[in-house]
């Protein structure tokens, strides 16, 4: 979306990072209120800042944008009166591209524009892979940007096209963007969502009354008691008023490529993907792994609160024991880990702390969701040692990601992955753990439903941060020097 911000805690450091989360509601009371709700459910896919912008018949349209959470920014009775109508949409966000180490609030969305036919606000999950020759097309032929966001050129080629309404507008846009796209938009009147070609992104529809919702997960649904429809097509333009719901597809019909990584970390466990639940796909991603790369142990425990899901799973699987042998501290803020050198020394433990009680003489199995830098897997794994643990063994409920992601999640450069220059072995040793296992490609698609596991020739889902094959090309790297694995084969 736009700027790398500073990460907020050492532990944040070594995850992959959340896109964006988008939320949009027409034909209700008060839309503000529900978007602020929904954006709350989705706080998880970007914490570092949120916009409502809604309209109102009588007075137009309105638009807030802060930085910060959700909770602290859009639930005062008086920072609801300044968002007044029934449609409006929302953002949550966590940059994936932009100006890198600063925080600008031009960057916050949703971005709102002024057209012939009327105003249109757009809020955009995802990465624009050609959005840097794009921009310098665009500002060639006199367009002035006001952000460094990617999400911007959608704004402006709709401002440069002659479609006849704004879906059109919209529609012609997105025929020019390469990449990864889940887009909210809204008119005066007019809900509208999109996916692109590939539906990597994801975005779902539903119902409340006699209105409509687009999320771009399901727990957003429930937070305001919406009965989920169904998830928006890969390619899909919906465009949802008072009267219903009109469906086309704009783009040449393709097979699906869904982000895999979804299934593993990002999507939150009370979510549902392509009908199955969150939870029962990393239980079984856990299972898997537990027939892929057995060990005796006397505990298994998982890291919090991302690879408990996956730990019961391993558990249940291998009939080792499963404990809570690390606690996570979820009140630990941003404010508090910067006061001083000792402080922000302590790490991890600020974050995590290990329940010693359990931990101390047992053979310990710990179940995270992945490895990227392997900075916290290393502290995590002197913590479990300190507190007297016998032997410590990783597993990983995703195979290795050896190759930075370009639609719309922050990985850090190919040369920072730990394996993108190590082995599983050469990982284990540089960890110092007494084994380490990531469950394989193979394994990871049969857990989310593909019995037959990873169809070479046509997979059913991006991997690229595994496989280092891009669906789509990323042109803008590509052009900067980036060699995809293709590439270089």
């Amino acid at each position: 979306m736009s700027q790398i911000m500073p990460p907020a805690h050492p532990f944040d450091d070594d995850k992959l990072k959340e896109e964006c989360g988008v939320f949009g509601v027409v034909g209700v009371a008060d839309a503000a209120n529900f978007v602020a709700l929904g954006l709350h459910a989705l706080q998880h896919r970007g914490q570092e800042a949120g916009g409502i912008v809604t309209h109102h018949t009588d007075t137009g349209f309105h638009q807030v944008r802060r930085m910060g959470l959700v909770r602290d920014n859009f639930t005062s009775a008086s920072m609801m009166e300044k968002l007044p109508g029934g449609i409006g949409i929302g953002h949550v966000r966590y940059s994936t591209a932009g100006a890198k180490g600063q925080t600008n609030m031009r960057d916050v969305q949703p971005f709102f524009g002024e057209f012939s036919m009327g105003g249109a606000a757009i809020a955009h999950n995802g990465n624009i892979t050609n959005a840097l020759s794009l921009r310098k097309e665009l500002i060639e032929r006199g367009s002035i940007f006001q952000s460094t966001s990617d999400s911007e050129c959608i704004i402006h080629l709709m401002a440069r096209s002659m479609g006849r309404n704004i879906p059109d507008r919209m529609e012609e846009a997105l025929r020019k963007v390469e990449g990864a796209f889940s887009v909210v938009a809204m008119t005066r009147t007019k809900l509208i969502g999109c996916r692109d070609p590939l539906g990597v992104r994801p975005l779902v529809l539903g119902k409340i009354g006699d209105g409509w919702v687009l999320a771009s997960e399901t727990c957003a649904l429930d937070i305001i008691g919406a009965e989920f429809v169904r998830e928006i097509e890969a390619g899909e333009m919906v465009v949802a008023t008072e009267r219903g719901v009109e469906s086309h597809f704009p783009f040449r019909r393709q097979k699906s490529r869904f982000c895999i990584f979804e299934h593993v970390y990002f999507s939150r466990p009370d979510s549902q993907l392509g009908g199955r639940s969150v939870y029962e796909t990393r239980e079984a991603i856990g299972r898997e792994l537990a027939k892929e790369a057995p060990v005796d142990a006397d505990l298994v425990c998982p890291v919090p609160d991302s690879g408990t899901p996956a730990a019961i799973g391993y558990s249940l699987e291998s009939g080792i024991p499963y404990a809570m042998g690390i606690i996570r501290n979820n009140y630990m803020g941003r404010t508090f880990i910067e006061p001083t050198e000792q402080i922000r020394n302590m790490g991890v433990r600020l974050k995590l702390n290990v329940n010693r009680a359990l931990i101390k003489g047992k053979r310990v199995i710990l179940v995270d969701d992945s490895v990227v830098r392997g900075t916290t897997s290393r502290k995590i794994k002197e913590m479990i040692l300190d507190a007297g643990a016998a032997e410590v063994h990783f597993r990983i409920a995703s195979p290795p990601t050896a190759w930075p992601c370009f639609y719309g999640v922050d990985t850090p450069e190919r040369e920072k992955l730990l394996a993108a220059t190590m082995s599983e072995d050469e990982m284990c040793k540089h960890l110092g753990v007494d084994s380490l296992r990531f469950i394989s490609l193979d394994g990871l698609y049969r857990a989310v439903g593909e019995a037959k596991g990873r169809d070479a020739n046509a997979p059913a889902y991006c991997d690229a941060c595994f496989s280092g094959e891009y669906p789509v090309a990323p042109s803008d790297m590509i052009e900067q020097g980036f060699r995809s694995k293709q590439a270089a084969e």
